[in-house]
């Protein structure tokens, strides 16, 4: 059983298991948008969201006690720094537009862990953490498959644009549930502004308004709006059950979860139902 755990905990703290969840949403896009994409571009988003998470999560820490690493974040670096050297041999096979988006998104996403000014970095201003990381989700998994398959930025691909963030920033909500008792006031997460019971209320209602946009896409099929509105179900349980004492895998594995198991659904209400 420790050998079981030790696998599992790396596999949630090296961050494969986000990066599954991102790329997942990626191939939701290429499900809605009934647009192909290659395997470089799925290993692009795969190894880029492990490089991204583990620097944000683990630069800190290694560069303060570099000399002092426990085995498992040693194992942790060794394999962000594989996966960087095979996100940068996966950027040679996408399109130039792409990894100008990309190199947008990057950036984001890099002053969300380096300090602008002082000790000041965007992931410590307050309220603007959960938007910030909703936008780069959005971004990776609407605007660059779309900017590489050469898909028009018409109504549906905002939108969809659009309900990425929305639900992103609904899936936040245990983790945010979770933090509380760690997060500094300064930050002025949801649960700290509003407590726990009106954050709920809240994610439902972003939930809610995820759906709502569905219906105000110019192609509007079955098959997506059944998936994405048996995952909105699941998503407002989780949120609903979310407390600040959680058990360990509750956020970091189960709710994670929940993008690989809406394109499950899709997947299989693409090839059975409909």
């Amino acid at each position: 059983m420790r050998i079981i755990k030790n696998i599992v905990d790396f596999y949630i703290k090296s961050s494969i298991h986000v990066a599954l969840a991102v790329t997942s949403f990626v191939k939701v896009w290429s499900l809605e948008f009934n647009s192909s994409l290659s395997i470089y571009f799925y290993g692009l988003v795969f190894f880029a969201t492990i490089s991204g998470y583990n620097f944000v999560k683990y630069a800190k820490a290694a560069g303060l006690h570099h000399r002092s690493l426990t085995n498992s974040l040693q194992a942790i670096q060794a394999f962000s720094f594989v996966s960087f050297c095979l996100f940068l041999y996966c950027l040679f096979h996408i399109d130039f537009k792409t990894i100008v988006g990309g190199v947008a998104l990057s950036a984001l996403t890099f002053f969300y862990a380096v300090p602008l000014f002082r000790k000041t970095s965007l992931r410590t201003l307050a309220g603007i953490k959960v938007v910030i990381v909703a936008i780069v989700w959005a971004g990776v998994t609407c605007v660059l498959p779309s900017l590489e398959n050469g898909v028009p930025f018409d109504t549906d691909v905002w939108l969809t644009f659009t309900q990425r963030i929305v639900l992103v920033l609904a899936l936040m909500i245990p983790f945010e549930i979770r933090d509380l008792k760690f997060d500094e006031l300064a930050l002025s997460t949801m649960p700290q502004q509003w407590g726990i019971n009106k954050t709920k209320i809240f994610g439902i209602g972003l939930i809610v308004f995820t759906i709502l946009l569905e219906g105000f896409k110019d192609v509007i099929s079955a098959k997506h709006i059944s998936a994405l509105s048996i995952t909105s179900v699941v998503l407002g349980f989780v949120i609903l059950i979310s407390k600040k004492k959680q058990s360990e895998y509750f956020a970091a594995f189960w709710v994670e979860s929940i993008p690989i198991f809406y394109v499950a659904i899709l997947l299989l209400f693409s090839h059975f139902l409909f």
